[in-house]
Formats: C-alpha cells, structure tokens, sequence
C-alpha cells in the first residue's frame, strides 16, 4: 500500500499558495506492527506539515507589512537574515526580511523586522507550555528525553534548555505580581455590609518543608507551601521560598482572589504557629481566623510521650505521674483551654529539671517540655476549642497540608536523592509547579496567548469528512 499526505494551504481569499506533498510511505498491512503510523512516521509528517504551515504564515505575515500601513508606500528592503523558531513540532528556520521605516511618520529606530517582532521569543507558547509543566512534574533531563521521543522538537532539547525556559515563564509571571502591602483589608465595616452573600468560608493551610541549598551544600533552606479550599470552588496550591520571596503576602491574596475571596466572607488559616506563616495570616481579612492546627500540637505531645516512655524503664512511678499530666495537658488543649495548659506544662518542664533520675534522655525530655511551653506560649491566642469545631464537622488540622508538602516539595526536589537546588530556582519552579497541580497553568497561558485554546476546551478541529 502506497501512502501520500499533502498539505494543500489557501489564502483567505481561497487563491493556493501551496500543494506540497508532506509524506509518503509504503506500508505493509501484514503485520500488526506496521499498522498505522510509527511514531517516526508521525513524527516526520508533523514536522514537515509545520514547517510548510509556518513557512506559509510567516511570508502572509511580512507580506502584510510590506508596504507603509499609514500611507500604503512600499518599504525599502535593507536585507535578509535567518530567523529560528522553535515549535513544538519541529524547528522551523526562516527568511526574515528587515525594512526602513517609512517617512512618513516618526520611529524609534531607522529599521524593523516584522517576523522577529512577531515572533519575538523565538519559541512557540505551545512548546513553553509543553516544557514548564512537565519540567514541572519530572526532572528538567526526563523532561527533555520524554518530548524527543514522542515530538520532533529537534536535538537541541537538553535539561539547561528546559530549565531556562521555565526560568523565564516564571520570570514573567513574577513580573505581573503587584507590589507587597502590610495589609490587605480594604473598605470598612459599612461597605462590607454592601457586599453579596460570600459562597462560604475559604480554609487555607501552610506549611513547609526542607530542600538541599546549592549555595551552602551541607544545608538546607525552607520552602513554604499552602492550599487554599473554598467551599464551592476549585483548590488551589501556593509556594515560595521564604528567604527569597518579597510578596508572599501577595501571593496569597491573588490565589485568594481569583478565588472570588470578598471582605465579608470567612477565612480561616490553619498553620504550623511559626513566626513567619502567622505574619503571612495576618491583615489579609477583616473576618480572618488563625488557629494552631491539631496535628502539630499531637506530633510535639507524642514525642513528649516517647520520652516518658524512656522514663518508664529507670523511674516508673515518676514515668506515670508524667504520663497523666501530659494527658491531662493534651485534654486542655483540646478544649482551647490554653491558659491552664500552659500553666501545667511550664509546671512539667519545672519538674522535669529537678527530677532525679538516671534516665540518660532526661535533658532531652526537659529541653522538649521547655520548647513545648515556648511553642504554646507564643500561640495562645491561636488555639480554638477543637472539640467543639471537630464536632461541627470543621477542619482542625493541616493534615491535608502534610501532604501538600509531599506533592509539591517531597515528589519533584527529590530531597531523598540528594537533589541540590538555588533559592531562585527552587522558587520559580515552585511557581510552576503548583500552578500544574491545581490546573491553573494552561489558564495562565490563555491569557498571555488568547488564541491557545483553554484548558478545559474541549473542541476539537474540524476535519474533513472522507469521500
């Protein structure tokens, strides 16, 4: 059997500009592996139908400036250079003429190309899209290997390509994020009044986690992750890297906002209690809520109970009296009664360094009931009644931040196979990424390119139906 693909290209008036056969093969029908087309076979037909498509565009293109678009002059050549696109299907080399400017009105420069103003980056936004969400998802290397093999991009794909390509779709959507405030309340009591009824309460969790530094090899710097959940919309992830990003404030609030978050609607952020995520909290709402979450104050109580088990073996009866204070501890703060926790927890750490015993994690156990006093101390005011909220069926734990921190963090910087990244690259990836997770990315690149079909456009070309 003798196959013959050909591309046959109309001008809008319906004059041809080109009939050129694209692919043609014989192919065998006697074996299943030769059924259809191989992946090389499409991979030639895509690449050839581009590069006759684009060629094709790019002459309509030059040809529409070709003349003054003020007067209709005809423009003065100054010459010819070649210009490379790169595409998703293949890289397209073209001609690209360069022209003076007319006279006939004022310009910046005494020249211009029109194909290196159109096609300014050089890279088409299918391909930018193509290689930031999947260098998003698997190694910048991976990335590269999985589209050479199933796309004809070219050989000049490596891993330092993918990786500056989705440095600069970062770069720009950094450049669009608006300048840092203090705070993010806007309006007053009466114009809150005014709004309509908010769809229900938004619950944001933070937390963070550890990747390894480039800069210092044998240290680690925190990452900052987050979910926002809104009751009647879709989820979505947040990241930055704390000692690198000026606007996480920010950052935030866009997330929140694209959310359709208004003043008068509840927002309740759930958070480790440190210093830095409970600064991200505040100001951002008139009716926002922090609380300490649960699974934090249960994870320090479970260490403390570890070591009152080490306890056991050396003091036994000393070992049980802690076992029930750190119940009776836990039973408090379980009721928001943070006052009286505290009170009984400084009373344990007190106890704990005159206790004589010779359990050899003694000081351990003291140093963790210390900074368990510190860490309730500085969040008295963020622990809720979580018996009653847990009754009401509302959220007490960042539980569903854990894994948060797994998805975005622990799955892609790949910590475990020593994996070493710059607090710049750690975080424009983190962008990316998070934006891939929650399906946002193809929606960003819809807007910068309104012509890229939305992500949850499900249309498809039409083709011509068979004689």
């Amino acid at each position: 059997m003798r196959v013959q693909v050909k591309l046959r290209v109309l001008s809008d008036d319906g004059t041809l500009i080109s009939d050129d056969e694209v692919l043609h093969l014989d192919k065998a029908s006697d074996q299943i592996e030769t059924i259809g087309l191989s992946l090389a076979e499409a991979k030639t037909l895509m690449a050839s139908t581009q590069n006759r498509l684009v060629s094709a565009q790019a002459a309509e293109y030059v040809a529409k400036h070709r003349c003054c678009t003020t007067c209709g002059r005809r423009l003065r050549g100054k010459g010819h250079s070649s210009l490379v696109f790169h595409t998703a299907f293949g890289v397209i080399h073209l001609n690209s003429p360069r022209y003076y400017h007319c006279g006939c009105q004022p310009a910046a420069s005494k020249t211009f190309s029109p194909l290196t103003e159109l096609l300014s980056g050089h890279d088409a936004p299918e391909l930018l899209y193509l290689e930031a969400k999947w260098a998003s998802l698997v190694s910048y290397g991976l990335t590269a290997d999985l589209l050479k093999e199933v796309l004809p991009i070219g050989t000049s794909a490596n891993a330092s390509t993918i990786r500056n390509h989705l440095h600069r779709v970062a770069g720009r959507r950094e450049t669009e994020l608006a300048r840092e405030q203090h705070s993010f309340i806007q309006g007053c009591p009466a114009d809150w009044k005014l709004l309509p009824v908010p769809e229900g309460p938004i619950i944001v969790g933070i937390d963070g986690g550890y990747v390894r530094g480039w800069d210092d090899k044998k240290s680690n710097f925190e990452v900052i992750v987050g979910k926002s959940v809104p009751e009647e919309r879709d989820d979505r992830y947040f990241g930055f890297v704390q000692t690198f990003d000026d606007r996480p404030k920010r950052r935030l609030y866009e997330i929140l906002r694209e959310q359709g978050f208004q003043m008068n609607q509840d927002l309740v952020f759930l958070t480790d209690g440190g210093d830095d995520v409970r600064e991200l909290a505040r100001n951002m709402s008139p009716c926002a809520e922090h609380y300490l979450d649960w699974f934090h104050i249960t994870m320090r109580l479970t260490v403390l109970g570890q070591y009152a088990k080490g306890l056991a073996h050396h003091t036994p009866a000393e070992a049980e009296a802690v076992q029930t204070r750190l119940e009776r501890i836990k039973w408090r703060l379980w009721h928001g009664d943070d006052r009286e926790a505290l009170i009984r927890v400084e009373d344990l750490a007190d106890e704990l360094d005159t206790l004589e015993s010779d359990y050899p994690g003694q000081n351990r156990f003291t140093k963790a009931a210390e900074e368990f006093a510190t860490y309730i101390r500085n969040n008295a005011g963020s622990l809720p009644n979580y018996g009653e909220r847990w009754r009401n069926n509302e959220r007490i734990s960042t539980a569903f931040v854990e894994s948060t921190v797994n998805v975005v963090v622990g799955k892609r910087f790949a910590k475990k196979q020593q994996m070493q990244w710059s607090k710049k690259g750690a975080h424009l990836l983190l962008q990316i990424r998070t934006q891939t997770l929650d399906g946002s990315l193809r929606n960003m690149f819809t807007k910068w390119y309104p012509a890229m079909v939305p992500a949850n456009d499900t249309r498809a070309p039409v083709l011509a139906a068979a004689a």
